[in-house]
C-alpha cells in the first residue's frame, strides 16, 4: 500500500506555483505533443516533404528540432530542481549511486533504442513515409515496449534521486505520464500505418 503520509511530507517540499516548475512541467507536456502533431500533419499533407524537398530532409530537419526541445526541457527540468530543497535523510551516498545506476540504465536503453531503429526510426520517419522493412525485435525491444521513453524516464528518475529532489520526482511522474498518453496516440496510428503498407504490398 502507498504510505499517504510519506507522498505528503514528500510534496510538501515542492512549490508546485514556482514559475521554474511551471516552465518544466510545459516543456515535459508540449514536447510529445508537438511531435505528434507535426508529425500527423506531414503524414496527412507531406507539407515538410515538399519545404525540404524529400522526405529523408524533412525527418532530419524534426529530429533537430525535437532534440533542441529536449534539451530545452532537460534544462528546465534541472533548474526546478535546483530552486527547490533537497529531501532531508536523502542527501547520501547510497541515494547518489542508486540513481547514478537508474540513469546509467536508461542511458543504455536510449542509445540501444537509437542504434537499433536508426534517425528516422527514432524520429518519426514512418509518419514521413520512410517505412522499416520489418519490426524491430532486437534489444532493448526484447525486453519492453517503447525503451526510448522509458529509458528516458529513467534517466531523469536517477537524476532526480543524485540530486535528493522531490521536484524532480514528481517531474519524473509528469514525464512518465506525458510518455504514457503519447504511446496511446502513437501506438495505433502508427500500426495503421505499417497495415495499410501491408495492403499495399498485397495488392500488387
Amino acid at each position: 500500500q502507498v504510505d499517504v503520509a510519506a507522498m505528503v511530507r514528500l510534496f510538501g517540499y515542492v512549490d508546485v506555483t514556482d514559475t521554474g516548475f511551471i516552465v518544466a512541467v510545459l516543456s515535459i507536456a508540449f514536447n510529445p505533443f508537438f511531435w505528434n502533431v507535426v508529425a500527423r500533419w506531414e503524414h496527412k499533407t507531406r507539407a515538410l516533404s515538399q519545404v525540404f524537398g524529400s522526405p529523408h530532409a524533412a525527418c532530419y530537419c524534426l529530429g533537430a528540432v525535437i532534440l533542441v526541445l529536449n534539451c530545452v526541457r532537460s534544462h528546465c527540468f534541472t533548474e526546478a530542481m535546483k530552486s527547490q530543497p533537497k529531501l532531508e535523510g536523502w542527501d547520501y551516498h547510497w541515494t547518489y549511486y542508486s540513481g547514478l545506476a537508474i540513469s546509467a540504465v536508461g542511458t543504455l536503453f536510449v542509445i540501444s533504442s537509437f542504434l537499433a531503429l536508426g534517425f528516422t526510426g527514432t524520429f518519426l520517419g514512418d509518419y514521413f513515409g520512410i517505412l522499416m522493412e520489418e519490426k524491430v525485435t532486437s534489444f532493448p525491444f526484447s525486453v519492453l515496449d517503447n525503451p526510448m521513453y522509458w529509458g528516458s524516464t529513467a534517466i531523469y528518475l536517477g537524476w532526480s534521486l543524485m540530486h535528493a529532489s522531490p521536484a524532480g520526482l514528481l517531474l519524473t511522474a509528469v514525464v512518465a505520464i506525458s510518455y504514457t498518453i503519447a504511446v496511446l496516440y502513437e501506438g495505433p496510428f502508427t500500426e495503421e500505418i505499417y497495415r495499410q503498407k501491408q495492403k499495399g504490398v498485397k495488392s500488387k
